[in-house]
């Protein structure tokens, strides 16, 4: 009995034994997997801290190179409107200056658009395109606007290669446009004087309904070093620190043209030698349009386009934009009738008769009533023209997603500030039918 005792005894001590070397090893796990814990907290720590350390670095950097780039080109516009006033029986300076101001505000206009499309771009708010298209139509407009500029800098634009047979295509060529004006713009920029750019376009059929359009821009231009072909997808990345007041860039046009190529499912690569040029490649896919309906087409010139006569109802609330738009309309022999809201605009055309008013230019943003909401009201009005008059949106708001809601509330068109004077009048007389054609 006693041995038996005896042996429960010894058991139980090596059970309990066995239960404190347990416990042990279980604090000891428990101790080892809490102070992973902590030390995994504290590098998350540490790199949230790096994190934010570098964002305020970025943010700090971004708002110095914006208060510089928008500062430099209004103090030389208010610059030059002094010069302007100081020579104001100059016929030559005065010239000078306006062709300055000018050059001013359109890198700053350039500067603004490039900043709202990084912010849209990175905030994934851009909305693509899904409509029909003609590419030739499409380059044709590109080319006319950079050959203008390759004139100005004796560059000699070459299409070596047009091989697109599917012109007719679905796609979203708004942004097609920026992103081949955008690699064409840097070729011209950072070119030569007298110098080259060959460009390529190559269809590749990959099926019956769908193409990859194949763009190759080689300019002559002053190339990239390695160390910056590292860095040229990098938001606000020059090549050199003075890059911004030589070639007047913002370093922005890359960053966006390849968030755009991938966002619409193509590719972009280039090759770059220093003092040699740059080659530029994008592959782009879209839909063949197969609705499209072909018809005989007569080779047609415009020869001019005249408003003259065209009763205008033009729907803008700020004082400047109306003297501007007004000078532009009656300037070109057009008849205005000026509304300061969508109220206004409302009921100026419900009061007219027939034939008083041909088209409505109607800003988007104004008060009691904005132009959407305006030209919606007129759509849905009893007056007999009311479905068919043209309605074209003047308007600051001028990404895709605000095309689209203007389309939507019933206008035919629109046209995104500042206004340029020549493709207002030639829209008006397009829907006015005052456009004179010769073979």
């Amino acid at each position: 009995m006693t041995s038996n005792i005896g042996i429960a005894v010894i058991l139980y001590g090596i059970f309990v034994a066995i239960l404190m070397t347990i416990k042990a090893r279980s604090n000891q796990q428990y101790e080892r997997i809490q102070k992973q814990r902590e030390e995994e907290y504290k590098r998350e720590l540490e790199k949230s801290a790096k994190e934010a350390k570098k964002a305020n670095i970025v943010k700090t950097e971004f708002l110095q190179r914006m208060s510089h780039d928008i500062r430099t080109p209004i103090n030389g516009i208010r610059g030059m409107v002094e010069v302007g006033d100081y020579y104001k029986n100059d016929i030559e300076k005065q010239s000078e200056c306006r062709k300055k101001i000018w050059e001013a505000s359109g890198f700053l206009l350039e500067l603004i658009n490039e900043v709202l499309d990084m912010g849209k771009l990175e905030s994934e708010e851009v909305i693509l395109e899904r409509r029909s298209f003609n590419f030739f139509q499409l380059f044709q407009e590109i080319r006319m606007v950079i050959e203008k500029q390759a004139r100005e800098r004796g560059i000699n634009i070459v299409v070596h290669k047009y091989n697109v047979i599917h012109e007719d295509l679905i796609g979203s060529p708004v942004h097609v446009k920026r992103v081949v004006m955008n690699i064409l713009t840097n070729a011209i920029k950072y070119n030569k004087n007298n110098g080259k750019i060959c460009i390529e376009f190559n269809e590749i059929q990959k099926n019956y309904n769908t193409i990859i359009i194949r763009f190759k821009c080689e300019d002559t231009g002053i190339g990239m070093s390695e160390s910056f072909q590292k860095t040229i997808y990098e938001p606000f990345a020059q090549e050199k620190a003075g890059a911004r007041t030589v070639y007047g860039g913002t370093g922005l046009g890359m960053p966006i043209t390849k968030s755009l190529v991938e966002k619409m499912g193509g590719t972009i690569s280039f090759e770059s030698e220093q003092g040699v040029g740059t080659t530029f490649y994008i592959e782009l896919p879209f839909q063949i349009d197969h609705n499209i309906k072909h018809e005989e087409l007569k080779t047609k010139e415009i020869k001019k386009a005249s408003i003259k006569g065209v009763n205008v109802l033009l729907a803008e609330d700020n004082e400047l934009n109306m003297e501007i738009a007004e000078f532009v309309l009656e300037s070109a022999g057009a008849n205005v009738i000026k509304a300061f809201n969508g109220k206004e605009a409302l009921e100026i055309f419900k009061e007219s008769k027939l034939g008083e008013i041909d088209i409505i230019l109607m800003d988007v943003m104004m008060p009691v009533m904005d132009g959407l909401e305006a030209a919606r009201y007129i759509r849905w009005s009893n007056k007999e023209n009311a479905r068919d008059i043209p309605i074209i949106a003047m308007t600051a708001n001028a990404f895709t997603e605000d095309r689209r809601r203007v389309l939507e509330a019933g206008m035919n068109e629109h046209l995104a500030k500042p206004l340029e004077s020549e493709v207002l009048i030639k829209t008006i007389a397009n829907y006015c039918g005052k456009i004179d054609h010769f073979k």
